[in-house]
């Protein structure tokens, strides 16, 4: 068979096209081999950095810290500046200082909001953002994936990084502290009031944090937080397995989330900080516009962690819950179940605050009224088991004698409606029945109810009965005489027998065995410290 010319020259074309896509393809595999073992050398290189095993992966979370750089030399620590003002800060110069003297350790000052007027950050320092942007996918303003390293060092404004060993003297101290509870390590920020070691405990069933001092070691004081200028050492993996890692106040934020893990904090006494920026702020203005923002975060964090009492280490407290101008914290009670106690929580102080104040207040006009009164139900099994409202309780009970109620002017008026007296407390005849309801305000309804009986053939009694278990007969010898009782505070009366009194209302131990108002809806576990 003859071959035309046409014929041998597609023959040659195909065959070039063949011995082409071979090359082509060898090469390409060559490639890829190549790069396998350098992603090996890589791998190798970078274990020993990282601590966080051949996975990288956080513990619990489920959240991946990404790859450190492939050599052994790679940066182990990133600075964050997280607390700063966008109208007057010192970010650029702490950027500076500290990339002076480690210029391979990465910056990263962190913001809500973008800074105005904007940040002028030196090379080798970045912002990140933290609110989302519609336009920039999620990781853009998440820092657990603009974060490279083992470790995250947590700097406060106007700090300075006098050399880079003092940085190694930090992660030494938490290395040799091993998987124990001591998972911070923190230096202190020479300033006028030095930083203070304190003791946190958080409970959040009674939605209240308390600090106490904390004794100092002689190597550094171990506690569960700080009070002052401090620079914080702390695992990337720690970190970002808190619920809210760079929330503000930082530190607030911070020792909340860790005391709550049964974290600790080692205080060193060096190597110390330097701050040649201070006071911060050059004006009293702008010291006034600091000290309002950092009210208004603090205000935040703890009403968003469910904190609405903070004693303070001097014994003040501080309120971030309900008061006499605003609503109470919980809505209207239903099945006698409070919202808060499906959340595992107990009546917030504030509340309780709030019902003592109240329950003071009606005692005081009750007895300057000669209106005979007696502690009531739930109010009663408050004494007598610890002198104080229940801890889960939402109101306060009294009894009255019906005969006494013309005696005082707020109640004997109030068939007409409801009265507001000259300290804001509302008087009214109660819609769910026949008995009175004094209010703490008309913002806030906390309220103590007052129950007219009247007796009859030696049984105290009534004409009309709700579903309250209080709310039925018993003698009138428990009354005759009443008897003075520690309350909420103060010295009220109550029934000459209340175990009787109780047991005859409530069943034989009530006061022994404590139970939520409606057991067929939550019932109280009893595994848990009661008091």
């Amino acid at each position: 068979m003859r071959i035309t010319f046409c014929q041998a020259l597609l023959t040659g074309a195909i065959v070039l096209n063949l011995l082409i896509l071979y090359y082509v393809s060898r090469t390409q595999q060559q490639m890829m081999e190549k790069r396998r073992e350098h992603g090996k050398g890589l791998k190798k290189a970078s274990l020993p950095v990282s601590g966080l095993g051949a996975m990288g992966s956080l513990v619990g979370g489920g959240i991946k810290v990404g790859g450190l750089e492939g050599n052994a030399r790679a940066p182990r620590v990133t600075i964050l500046v997280r607390e700063f003002e966008d109208f007057e800060n010192y970010v650029a110069d702490v950027a500076r200082s500290f990339l002076r003297q480690r210029p391979e350790l990465p910056f990263l000052a962190v913001a809500d909001t973008p800074p105005y007027p904007p940040l002028a950050l030196p090379e080798g320092a970045r912002l990140l953002v933290l609110s989302p942007s519609p336009d920039q996918p999620p990781q853009a303003h998440r820092p657990e994936f603009n974060v490279q390293t083992e470790f995250a060092l947590l700097v406060p404004d106007g700090v300075e990084l006098d050399h880079g060993r003092q940085v190694e003297r930090l992660i030494r101290e938490l290395e040799g502290e091993g998987g124990g509870p001591v998972r911070l390590v923190a230096a202190p920020v020479l300033t006028r009031s030095a930083v203070q070691c304190l003791h946190l405990r958080v409970n959040l069933r009674e939605w209240t944090a308390t600090y106490t001092p904390a004794a100092s070691g002689s190597s550094g004081s171990v506690c569960t937080a700080l009070q002052g200028d401090a620079v914080v050492l702390i695992r990337m993996e720690d970190l970002f397995n808190l619920s809210v890692p760079l929330g503000r106040p930082l530190m607030s934020s911070l020792f909340v989330q860790t005391s709550l893990r049964g974290w600790k904090v080692k205080l060193l006494e060096g190597p110390s900080f330097s701050a040649s920026h201070r006071p911060l702020f050059s004006s009293a203005h702008n010291q006034w516009k600091a000290d309002s923002r950092l009210k208004d975060a603090t205000n935040h964090l703890m009403r968003s962690f469910g904190v609405k009492r903070v004693v303070l280490p001097d014994g003040r407290d501080q309120w971030f819950g309900c008061t006499k101008e605003t609503p109470r914290c919980f809505g209207t009670v239903r099945d006698d179940t409070p919202e808060y106690l499906y959340l595992e929580r107990w009546t917030p102080p504030c509340c309780l605050r709030a019902l003592r104040e109240t329950t003071k207040y009606v005692v005081n006009i009750l007895e300057s009224s000669g209106v005979r009164y007696w502690l009531e139900g739930g109010s009663l099994l408050g004494v007598a088991r610890h002198k104080d409202v229940i801890p889960w309780d939402y109101d306060v009970d009294l009894g009255i004698y019906l005969e006494d109620v013309p005696n005082c002017d707020y109640l004997k008026n109030l068939d007409s409606g409801s009265l507001v007296d000259a300290n804001g407390y509302v008087w009214e005849r109660a819609v769910e029945g026949d008995f009175y309801r004094v209010q703490y305000s008309e913002a806030n309804h906390l309220h103590v109810d007052l129950w007219p009986f009247y007796p009859r053939n030696g049984v105290m009694t009534r004409d009309t009965w709700t579903e309250h278990k209080q709310d039925v007969e018993f003698p009138e010898h428990f009354l005759q005489p009443l008897v003075p009782m520690q309350f909420a505070g103060i010295t009220a009366y109550g029934p000459n027998n209340h175990r009787a009194f109780l047991e005859l209302k409530f069943g034989e131990g009530v006061i022994e065995n404590p139970q939520y108002p409606n057991p067929a809806k939550k019932k109280l576990d009893r595994s848990r410290t009661y008091l």
